[in-house]
């Protein structure tokens, strides 16, 4: 489907083969400094309607001020974290928006001007010799957003995470989780999600300390409050249920991870990291990250507190060639585990004097989705490719989790080949390859679709998948309400704001 002018769709066009062009101005544009905060403002439905069962709230996280007293940001991922709050119910939908109020964010919004480094490259002015040997990082807040017992969390993973009021989004400050955290101890921007794989549902996720050796804090909570029995403590919400820390030999890039019932799984990308040119003020700490020519990727799998493998000591396997900042999924099958990734050929980066609004796509790999079979008795791995097609921002239904999953929805480009804008959903069939697609283009671009189960339903594939589109044709951004087992649409809302491409966000059912 392509959305027209006005934001309303046309007729479905799944089966057609897509032209592959898109106006850069249109693309381009998402990327603006947002100049207002929203309380619940009205959000019209502008096509369809909003299903009866689908009643929560979509929170999403992204980059909202790229520009400060004329100088832009040198890569979008260092802008200051937005979150907004999308809410869905029986009396319509509404939009509210505020800026995580990091110390950073306040002091440069006091300053009206860039007061620190970015991570991507951006530099406070004056060159070099105003930017070296200041190691400092500004903790944006941008990367992702979920709810842990009664705080909203906006996570950036270098350190810590800041803690929101879930219906104001009003910002509380950095959070330690009840103790949990120490100061400036970092905290991963992508936790998983398990359903229930051992009698409860959890958030499991990751701190990472790099270095010659990385170490790794594996740390559970509890996401909804559990009774007392005869053999276990009750627990409230947002309870530290287990943690363990395990290092490993090597630099670890670590952006995401999976899990099973008994395992969560890392890759360690095969990268060099040489500071030099950060500490002297040449370049982001990111920009001085490089693939490792000849250098070999390892998996750590490491065993979870509550599997059959409980206190064992890690294992590690060869992983594949490439660079993973995204997985899919992973499960278990007999001696096997399978994890599903996206897959790029290099190490894709912005240059110190290229900009990112005019970025040459067809120089940046593309990400590919693949498969790699772990067989834990052979030591050995087995890759084999899924989809031909650029895509990022995969994922299952929530309730397959660390479980064989049919069906995985994600954001595709409109080209067959190469890397373009993603401007498209596409839902792929895990198993026999057959999928179908919903598009944006010419003039639309998409973010991280959001895959909602139908509350009762059974099928893997009943509910919806939420999309946040930037509408090229309005200057501003659209939801997308589509049927997750055909990508027909359900509704389309015209937001009343300007949201920048983003990066990761979650879906939180009312009540």
């Amino acid at each position: 489907m392509t959305l027209a002018a006005n934001g309303v769709s046309a007729a479905p066009q799944a089966s057609a083969e897509p032209a592959g062009q898109f106006d850069r101005d249109d693309w381009a544009s998402a990327f603006c400094n947002v100049e207002q905060e929203l309380d619940s403002a009205p959000v019209p439905v502008v096509k369809g309607a909003i299903p009866a069962e689908l009643c929560g709230t979509l929170y999403r996280n992204g980059p909202g001020c790229l520009e400060r007293d004329g100088q832009w940001v040198h890569h979008p991922f260092d802008g200051d974290g937005m979150i907004v709050a999308l809410c869905l119910g029986a009396d319509g939908a509404s939009l509210s928006n505020r800026f995580v109020r990091t110390e950073g964010w306040q002091a440069e919004q006091k300053a009206g001007r860039v007061l620190y480094r970015g991570v991507f490259g951006t530099q406070k002015p004056g060159g070099p010799r105003a930017n070296a040997f200041d190691l400092r990082f500004k903790n944006i807040a941008n990367t992702h957003v979920v709810r842990l017992g009664d705080q909203l969390l906006a996570l950036w993973e270098a350190a810590g995470p800041h803690g929101l009021d879930p219906h104001s989004l009003e910002t509380h400050g950095l959070s330690d989780l009840g103790g949990v955290l120490k100061p400036g101890e970092p905290f991963s921007a992508h936790p998983r999600f398990d359903p229930g794989h051992h009698g409860s549902p959890r958030m499991v996720t990751f701190g990472v300390k790099t270095g010659p050796r990385s170490t790794i804090r594996l740390m559970e909570f509890a996401t909804e409050a559990t009774a007392a029995t005869e053999d276990r403590q009750g627990l409230e919400a947002g309870a530290l249920i287990s943690e363990r820390s395990d290092s490993f030999s090597g630099f670890a890039f670590l952006h995401d991870f999976v899990i099973t019932p008994n395992w969560a799984v890392f890759l360690q990308n095969a990268i060099n990291f040489n500071p030099l040119p950060f500490v002297l003020g040449q370049k982001g700490a990111a920009q001085c990250l490089s693939s490792k020519p000849g250098g070999q990727a390892k998996f750590w799998l490491i065993p979870r507190d509550c599997g059959a493998f409980a206190g064992q000591s890690p294992r590690i396997f060869d992983g594949p060639d490439g660079f993973v900042f995204h997985h899919l999924n992973a499960w278990e099958e007999g001696e096997e585990i399978i994890v599903e990734s996206i897959n790029y050929a290099d190490y894709p980066s912005v240059d110190p004097d290229q900009d990112f609004r005019s970025i040459d796509f067809g120089l940046i790999p593309e990400g590919l989705l693949e498969r790699c079979r772990i067989n834990l008795i052979q030591n050995s791995i087995e890759t084999s490719r899924l989809s031909d097609r650029c895509c990022e921002f995969a994922m299952v239904n929530p309730r397959h989790e660390g479980l064989p999953a049919r069906y995985a929805w994600m954001a595709v480009t409109e080209r067959k080949t190469g890397n373009a804008p993603l401007q498209a959903i596409k839902k792929l069939d895990l198993i026999h390859g057959d999928c179908c697609q919903w598009s944006a283009a010419p003039r639309g671009f998409v973010s991280e679709p959001m895959m909602v189960p139908r509350p009762g339903g059974d099928a893997e594939d009943d509910g919806w998948v939420l999309v946040v589109v930037w509408n090229g044709a309005r200057r501003a951004s659209d939801l997308v309400i589509l049927n997750a087992d055909d990508l027909s649409e359900q509704a389309v809302l015209e937001l009343p704001l300007a949201i920048p491409h983003g990066l990761h966000g979650s879906w939180m059912a009312a009540g």
